[in-house]
């Protein structure tokens, strides 16, 4: 029902900084969780952070825990990552994913490249 669409990806330097967007068509009160996912090839596709749409509680991989901040702006019908002192370990496409108790919705994905 709701799309996702995901926007903010590209190339980065190792140390730098990005910030991912995840508009929705509908309002995200339709989710009662929101999250960014992500996969690299030949990799599974991993649990970046999550939050939940009304309380606010966050949840990161250990991975990017003081690195990665997710929020939602639920006038604005978005979801965003913003990505800090970025490493290539974290080259990936990245998806947003919507969840409720019926549906899981994801995005197209959006390409993360970090390369010195």
């Amino acid at each position: 029902q709701v799309q996702l669409v995901e926007s903010g990806g590209g190339l980065v330097q190792p140390g730098g900084s990005l910030r991912l967007s995840c508009a929705a068509s509908g309002s995200i009160f339709n989710f009662g969780k929101m999250g960014w996912y992500r996969q690299a090839p030949g990799k599974q596709r991993e649990l970046v952070a999550d939050i939940s749409v009304v309380g606010g509680i966050t949840n990161y991989a250990d991975s990017v825990k003081g690195r990665f901040t997710i929020s939602r702006d639920i006038a604005e019908k978005a979801l965003y990552l913003q990505m800090n002192s970025l490493k290539f370990e974290d080259t990936a496409v990245y998806y947003c994913n919507g969840q409720t108790s019926r549906n899981t919705l994801w995005g197209q994905g959006t390409q993360v490249t970090v390369s010195s």
